[in-house]
């Protein structure tokens, strides 16, 4: 049983059938939105970030949503394997009530963050070889601002726009790209590549705890984020409510892509979930090579899943379960980093799927 799935684009492909997979090739590395999702995979972010890349060092690109900008900021640290390992502990330790408020999930949200960056940005923003870049979206009309009754309603009609086409989206949304000072993302080689207005904002020691905030602040569950340093005035949600698993022009990159995800399909916005023909297709992954839990590890797993933001509930008055659940998925995911570097020795490319 092969714990990963392996799949490629068209000129990825040709790539891994040529020269093998090379980290020296990597230049992009996307990470997507997902909550709990994202300590699946703790293990193969260890390998990928604490071995695999650096030992051919050359500038890359780490764009994230949500959890996926959380984990790159981990992968920016000097101590990079120790700091994702802190990460995966600290988030899989979090405990809440029956009917916690946004407020008391957006302090955790605050402390866990704390706990792992204070003084340390400075350091993330300033690696020699890795560009952070963090996803978030700014709020139009009735999710301009947080409220009591405009949050609920701006994402229903938000929802109920997106379910008519995802381009009425963004009568409600706007893409924020909080990049490094010294580089833009390549996909912003282009002024506009979709329907969503995308404004730019550098990061900076000022604003990137609270862009770290904003990315992963979902609509009702935490408080959004307002007014964050040298971004458009105004409040910022979850960078995943457009940018999900990351659907975005990959063939400006310089290189291929390297995609550590939870699965082997690519959901363009965290709305379009239930919606099975909105699936990535196309150029922009012609050079992503993406790997992922196969069906056969999952199927091991408890529940047959990966966590998920659903435990808190599933587990709601069994704390410990949950965190023996989660603990498992994570030192499970050590089999994935073992499979990963396995394939990258010795690439075989009878292995790889269409992507």
């Amino acid at each position: 049983m092969n714990p990963l799935t392996i799949r490629a684009g068209r000129k990825a492909l040709d790539r891994i059938r040529t020269h093998g997979l090379d980290a020296a090739d990597i230049a992009l590395v996307p990470g997507a939105a997902g909550g709990p999702k994202g300590l699946g995979i703790a293990g193969l972010d260890r390998a990928i970030f604490g071995d695999w890349l650096p030992a051919k060092p050359r500038v890359r690109h780490l764009v994230g949503s949500s959890i996926g900008a959380w984990r790159f900021a981990a992968a920016c640290c000097s101590d990079p394997a120790e700091v994702l390992a802190r990460f995966a502990k600290g988030y899989s330790e979090q405990r809440y009530g029956a009917k916690p408020s946004a407020r008391s999930v957006s302090d955790s949200a605050r402390a866990l963050l704390k706990d792992l960056f204070a003084g340390r940005e400075a350091e993330i923003l300033g690696h020699a070889n890795y560009r952070l870049h963090i996803l978030a979206v700014r709020g139009l009309g009735p999710l301009k601002r947080d409220s009591r009754y405009g949050t609920p309603m701006g994402f229903g009609l938000a929802a109920l726009a997106n379910a008519v086409g995802r381009r009425h989206l963004a009568r409600f949304i706007e893409r924020t790209v909080f990049h490094d000072r010294r580089e833009r993302p390549p996909f912003m080689a282009v002024d506009r590549f979709d329907a969503f207005h995308t404004h730019a904002v550098a990061l900076d020691v000022r604003n990137l705890n609270e862009a770290l905030v904003a990315t992963a602040s979902i609509p009702i569950v935490l408080e959004g984020v307002a007014d964050i340093p040298d971004a458009p005035l105004g409040t910022y949600w979850d960078g995943g409510i457009i940018d999900y698993h990351l659907h975005l022009p990959y063939q400006h990159a310089e290189g291929l892509v390297l995609y550590p995800h939870f699965t082997d399909r690519i959901v363009p916005g965290w709305l379009d979930k239930p919606m099975p023909w909105r699936r990535a297709r196309g150029e922009w992954l012609d050079n992503v090579v993406l790997v992922a839990p196969s069906r056969e590890y999952l199927a091991k797993m408890p529940h047959g899943k990966l966590p998920d933001r659903n435990d808190f509930k599933r587990y709601l008055h069994d704390y410990d379960a949950r965190l023996k659940y989660w603990r498992f998925a994570i030192s499970e995911s050590d089999r994935l980093a073992e499979a990963f570097l396995a394939f990258a020795a010795r690439p075989d490319p009878a292995l790889v799927l269409p992507l």
